[in-house]
């Protein structure tokens, strides 16, 4: 008698997992430009008409609605197969070591990528209740650039709103460089350098970029 064993699919291997994740990493990332470039719009003195016009053409624009389902969907895949690891490394490791010299071998930015990615989430979900799901599935009567001058001239908000963009930005520290070893892009050691230096800068600009945003609205009530 016979048995045909199953072929593990590609995607369920470990090695899937780690190229999946990266892949959805680099396209979050693309996101968090294009996402930044709209908010900075925010900083314009025109009492929030350039960005009220971006923000409605983002919530009716069909093409826009479809890429909203893609990224609906690269955001799910991506804590999936974080929370994956998490627990296969809790599994290897279930009584931890008797010495921890971590930082001799890796990088505070890779220490800390299960705090940051937490941290991350939650402000993620605070941020899509407070915005997306207010002006998009609730209705509210007010604009989009008045429910976020609202939430920034809330210091609470606006601290909260920083820290995690120090996290985000010790999160993308290590993802940047790590989704490009990954995806096997790493050719030789000049573009190894480039990515690591576009990796700082990313990690440095982006957060950055968004963190101006509640401080220019908070320093104004002063």
């Amino acid at each position: 008698m016979r048995t045909t064993v199953e072929p593990v699919s590609w995607l369920h291997t470990s090695v899937g997992r780690k190229i999946i994740m990266a892949a959805t990493g680099v396209f979050l990332m693309t996101f968090l430009v294009v996402h930044l470039a709209g908010n900075l719009l925010l900083l314009r003195a025109d009492g929030g008409a350039a960005f009220n016009a971006y923000a409605e053409f983002m919530s009716t624009n069909p093409f826009i609605r479809v890429l909203e389902v893609f990224l609906f969907a690269g955001f799910v895949i991506h804590i999936y197969q974080g929370i994956y690891f998490i627990s296969r490394e809790k599994k290897s490791r279930p009584k931890g070591y008797a010495l921890n010299n971590a930082g001799a071998n890796s990088s505070i930015f890779s220490r800390t990528m299960r705090l940051s990615a937490i941290v991350v989430l939650v402000f993620l979900i605070v941020h899509l209740r407070h915005f997306f799901v207010e002006h998009r599935l609730l209705g509210s009567p007010y604009t989009m650039y008045d429910l976020c001058k609202a939430a920034f001239e809330n210091p609470w908000y606006s601290l909260f709103y920083v820290v995690s963009m120090v996290l985000l930005g010790f999160h993308l520290a290590h993802g940047f460089y790590s989704s490009f070893q990954t995806l096997g892009l790493i050719l030789n050691r000049r573009i190894e350098a480039v990515i690591k230096w576009a990796g700082a800068a990313f990690a440095l600009g982006v957060p950055l970029g968004f963190a101006i945003i509640p401080l220019y609205f908070l320093v104004k009530t002063f």
